[in-house]
């Protein structure tokens, strides 16, 4: 009996170790998805694969990077580089007097 209560404490004891190192491992990649996308490649250019498949990471990325602007909402203002050239367009400036859309996708 002795022995059977050691074996159910050394298995507690590694799953609440587990289950921590499985916290802190959620929270590290959570303040890595909150960094700038240059930062956040670095890193997780370092992860192996397999952590994906026991980290939430789609949950966490869109808690990071959801961000709270909602459909019909004003598009915030932002600059961005053109694709040809060193110039830059700024969305207030550059299209203030006619409409944009913004799509964000493939159209692969």
């Amino acid at each position: 009996m002795a022995a059977l209560r050691r074996i159910v404490r050394v298995i507690g004891g590694a799953l609440v170790v587990i289950l921590l190192l499985w916290g802190v491992a959620t929270a590290g990649l959570y303040a890595a998805m909150r960094q700038p996308p240059e930062t956040f490649g670095a890193i997780m250019s370092r992860v192996p694969g397999t952590a994906m498949m026991v980290l939430p990471f789609r949950p966490l990325w869109y808690a990071a990077r959801g961000g709270n602007v909602q459909v019909g909402d004003r598009a915030p203002d932002f600059t961005l580089p053109m694709l040809h050239g060193d110039e830059k367009v700024t969305l207030s400036e550059s299209y203030r007097h006619q409409p944009v859309v913004l799509v964000f996708g493939s159209y692969t």
